[in-house]
């Protein structure tokens, strides 16, 4: 065990959770030999997957995924019909383990390179896996993606370093730390110039005649089980070469027939690309640690399929162990962008072809070949072929949950090749997504320009499927609203630990789910749903980039790849428009009224929404640029989660009920709803409870707070950087934040 891990065990979870940290037992925990250990957990988070996309919860488009696994899952369980998360990956994903919303948190967005500790998950935090296990005696697992902490691409910004998860609560991890894939490597390993290959591999003539290939030599990785090569020259065999060479990890030298040693030094496998390789961070029970870079065997091949393995092991390891109970968290990394074909193994229909267009190709030069001028409508034919990428990722991801849930037992795979849970797995399976669709491949009739990233009905508005031992009653349909946070409570009742165990000073938003899991005709337990989404604190305001297809300018990427990746247009230094770049999207919309253009739309510096059963209002706060101050709007719409499509709400643009009358011009029924939603929603926001000097959550300003300073602080511990003890937010922890807890001890922020 770490030293800094021994200094928050002993000065942050005994004051927050009261519990004794380390312990073999609880207070809460079982004996095993007379009562049977609560339910194993199994939750599944798929990455940029709104409710849009799945036909068992009555939509899918035109021609909806194919997803066998997951649809089983929902007729053994229920489905939430009415689930909300925020509109980015990080905020929702702090809201699992927290049960808190972003403005108490302090997670208001995807975190980046640039944000400071402030803005990620505090290793203070009472999060579910610390719960768990000192309550109940749960063992918990983290793999793949959760992007709950920054990384080392900003080691400043990154107190908890490769051992964020360990500190976070989980037992074991192994995963990665960034928020998404790498970019694309469209010279496929080194072998072309950069922007040859879309999709990161050498196609074949078929696909492309003028860059394709049909035979070559496949390099693999040092120390990869199948040697350190394969000629790949007989079609018939390998009909698709490169994309069969990258799917093993290796990189293929096109129109190559013979191993040269030479060559091989040439090539760069340390190059990250996309869902086809990774830095892998690995914190091991026993307190070690273990990094695979990109060109290590291990680290290489879809990432889907290494997630899924790696699940695998750990579950066959704790079922060895069948009175400890666990839960493990699966975070997958697609469909996540970089869009890149999945294996065909993986499809439901394997024999299907992909144009490269959609793979790394952006959004903007896209319509462009078509065009389309950026500003316009966006049509949603332009995007075909990214739906079909993103289709088919989805596919190949429910190809895997039922690959995983039938190893292991939690599933069985029936004589016509379905999938039926079995109860004497004892394990809950909850699956859910982090936001909405990505908007390129959000299905009709949703609205592709308020998809993720935006806090309307296709940006936040995810499904939500619960199956095990405690369903009651299942195939149905719960229509109740429930809230991202809301797992925090389910996890707890999952686990049969009492909600009056826990500190009041957490200030919970989770509400319980459990009820509707026993009791088929619960009524509601919300009256009201939130979510929200801000601006993180970071070191410095990232550059602007415009999305063309939504005419929307943002200030969120710190490196242009991460914009590019997002189908946007660099505005920052190194720009095509202007190598200096712009300082901010004012200044970006001032250029483009200079050329006669139409301005962005400014993304707003926090949005926040409330609903109740019937109807939503959204408020946004954005920068006036002529003014430089910000400017709060408001808007309110009717709302329902019908399946037809002639009958279903959605809060579209031109729906606004404030778009063309003021509130007192509204009906009575809905003067009455604006009302109350306004009212709840100025109540909500200014509920969080600020307290100046206090690092670590327990609203006291305390001896404790100078000790966790002195630790963060000193260069030979924390490093003296960015920490929950950087209180004026300039990215050091040093005396001026001392002189802040100073200033302010013995203040109790409870009271």
């Amino acid at each position: 065990m770490s030293t800094r891990h021994l200094l928050l065990a002993a000065l942050c979870l005994l004051a927050i959770t009261g519990c004794k940290f380390g312990s073999s037992s609880s207070s809460g925990s079982k004996d095993s030999a007379t009562e049977a250990p609560p339910p194993n957990i199994l939750f599944i988070v798929i990455d940029d997957v709104g409710v849009d996309q799945f036909e068992a919860f009555g939509y899918g488009g035109a021609l909806p995924p194919q997803t066998d696994s997951i649809d089983a899952i929902a007729n053994a369980g229920v489905r939430f019909r009415n689930t909300w998360s925020m509109p980015t990956c990080s905020p929702t994903r702090s809201t699992f383990f927290e049960g808190r919303y972003p403005f108490r948190s302090g997670v208001r967005n995807a975190i980046v390179s640039n944000d400071l500790a402030n803005s990620q998950v505090s290793p203070y935090t009472l999060t579910t896996p610390k719960l768990l296990k000192e309550q109940a005696g749960y063992v918990s697992a983290l793999i793949g993606k959760m992007h709950l902490t920054g990384s080392d691409i900003s080691p400043h910004n990154h107190p908890l370093g490769d051992d964020a998860m360990r500190e976070l609560g989980w037992d074991y991890f192994a995963g990665y730390l960034d928020g998404a894939p790498y970019p694309i490597d469209t010279t496929a390993g080194g072998v072309a110039p950069v922007g040859t290959y879309h999709c990161g591999f050498v196609p074949n003539t078929t696909a492309d005649s003028s860059n394709g290939a049909d035979y070559g030599v496949c390099y693999l990785p040092d120390g990869h089980a199948s040697g350190t090569h394969l000629l790949m020259t007989d079609p018939n065999t390998y009909p698709t070469p490169g994309r069969t060479c990258l799917e093993l990890g290796g990189i293929l030298d096109p129109l190559s027939s013979a191993y040269s040693q030479s060559r091989r030094a040439e090539l760069d496998f340390s190059v990250q690309n996309g869902h086809y390789t990774g830095a892998w961070k690995i914190n091991h029970a026993d307190g070690s640690n273990e990094v695979l870079e990109a060109d290590h065997p291990r680290a290489r091949g879809y990432r889907t399929i290494l997630e899924t393995d790696l699940a695998i092991d750990w579950i066959e390891q704790r079922q060895q162990q069948p009175d400890t109970p666990w839960m493990l968290s699966l975070g997958y990394s697609s469909l996540h962008t970089p869009l890149q074909p999945p294996p065909a193994n993986l499809l439901p229909n394997p024999d299907a072809t992909l144009s490269l267009v959609g793979c790394g190709t952006p959004v903007a030069d896209s319509l462009t070949e078509l065009g389309i001028l950026p500003v316009d409508p966006v049509d949603l034919a332009d995007f075909a072929q990214q739906r079909a990428v993103a289709q088919h990722m989805l596919e190949a991801v429910d190809r895997e949950i039922g690959r995983l849930l039938v190893d292991t037992g939690i599933a069985l795979r029936l004589d016509d090749g379905s999938l039926q849970y079995n109860p004497d797995s004892n394990t809950m399976v909850v699956l859910t997504s982090d936001n909405g669709t990505y908007m390129p491949t959000v299905k009709l009739p949703f609205d592709p320009l308020r998809a993720k990233g935006s806090l309307y009905q296709t940006g936040v508005w995810v499904p939500l499927v619960v199956t095990g031992p405690m369903v009651n009653s299942p195939d149905r349909d719960v229509p109740h609203m429930v809230n991202s946070t809301d797992l925090f409570s389910l996890f707890r009742e999952i686990a049969g630990i009492d909600e009056s165990s826990l500190p009041s000073e957490l200030q919970l938003d989770a509400q319980p789910v459990m009820p509707y899991l026993t009791e088929p005709d619960r009524d509601g337990i919300r009256s009201t749903n939130f979510t929200e989404q801000g601006t993180n604190i970071s070191a410095s305001t990232p550059p602007p980039c415009v999305i063309p297809a939504a005419n929307t300018c943002v200030q969120i990427f710190p490196q242009q790849g991460v914009c590019e990746d997002q189908s946007g247009v660099w505005y920052g230094p190194g720009s095509d428009i202007d190598p200096n770049g712009f300082s901010s999207c004012c200044a970006v919309n001032a250029y483009l009224e200079s050329q006669n253009q139409p301005a962005t739309v400014m993304f707003p510096q926090h949005q926040s929404a409330l609903r109740n059963e019937d109807f939503k209002l959204v408020r946004l706060r954005r920068l006036d640029c002529a003014t430089d101050t910000l400017v709060d709007t408001e808007e309110f719409y009717e709302v329902n989660e019908s399946t037809n499509p002639a009958e279903l709400k959605l809060d579209r643009e031109e729906l606004n009920l404030l778009a063309s009358n003021t509130p007192e011009q509204l009906t009575g029924e809905q003067q009455a709803n604006f009302t109350a939603l306004r009212d709840e929603l100025t109540h909500l926001l200014a509920s969080g409870i600020d307290c100046p000097g206090d690092g670590n959550g327990d609203l006291q300003v305390n001896q404790q707070d100078l000790e966790q300073w002195a630790y963060w602080s000193d260069p030979a511990q924390g490093g003296g950087y960015s920490s929950w003890y950087d209180f004026n937010h300039d990215g050091l922890t040093d005396e001026a934040d001392r002189a802040i807890i100073e200033a302010n001890l013995g203040n109790d922020c409870r009271i």
